[in-house]
This record gives structure tokens, sequence and C-alpha cells, in this order.
């Protein structure tokens, strides 16, 4: 599945405040909407990323409250809490003004959260090759 990842770029839309997640994705059909530039991407001329990943350290409250809020109004389709410290993936899906919890991506179809949570959890005992390697064999095997 295609797909344009970007780190640290702001987006602005008017009437929203300005935000800058850790990353973004634009992703299937979308990837070839992802701006060029990515520094500072205009939402009111640009389409909204479909996916925006949030790492939460000392940051997690602010990431579930205040940003969560700002990325129902911008309509990102998908936002993630990753929670540092609890070693888990807090998935939300966003529709209609609003969000919910969610246990399946919807913008990349088949992955569960759990999955995610997992490879953090390895992450903590091993090196990330190991675990990008662990990671590809559970989606050949799907």
């Amino acid at each position: 599945m295609p797909l344009n990842g970007l780190t640290n770029c702001s987006y602005r839309k008017e009437g929203v405040r300005e935000c800058q997640p850790d990353v973004s994705y634009y992703i299937g059909e979308h990837a070839q909407l992802a701006p060029d530039e990515t520094s500072v991407v205009d939402l009111n001329s640009s389409p909204a990323p479909d996916l925006m990943i949030e790492i939460g350290d000392s940051s997690l409250a602010d990431d579930l409250g205040r940003k969560r809020l700002m990325y129902e109004q911008l309509k990102i389709a998908e936002y993630w809490v990753v929670d540092v410290q609890g070693e888990q993936v807090i998935a939300f899906a966003v529709a209609d003004g609003g969000s919910r919890r969610m246990q399946e991506s919807q913008v990349l179809p088949g992955l569960k959260i759990s999955l995610l949570e997992e490879a953090l959890q390895r992450s903590r005992q091993t090196d990330q090759s190991q675990v990008v390697a662990w990671l590809l064999a559970q989606f050949q095997d799907k």
C-alpha cells in the first residue's frame, strides 16, 4: 500500500490552532497528495493527512486531550498516541466531529493495534532490526 510520511510537519487551517504531530501519513490513494514542502502545510488548500501520530511521554495528557480535539477539528481520519511509559498505542477513528477508540486501523486495513503494542514492548527488549523482522513476519503470515 502506498504511503507518504512526514516528520514534524506543521499543519495550519483557518479557525483552528496550528499543530505539529510527531509523524503524519498520507495513505493509499491519498499518498500522492502529500505536499512536497514539509515545513508548513496549509490545510485550506491541501488535504489533511490520513493518520497523525503523537509520541506521548511527558505530553500524554495533552496528546489525549487538547491535541485530540484539535485533530477532530482538522478531520484527520485516524489519530494514534503512543504511550511510551504504558507501552501502549491508543488509537482513535475520527468522524462526525468526534472520535472513538478502535482496536484495528481503518486507514491501514487489517492492522490490529495490539500488534503495534507488541512491537513496542519487543523494542524494549531487542534492537530495531529484530523488531522490524518480527513485524514483517507477522504481515507475511496474514
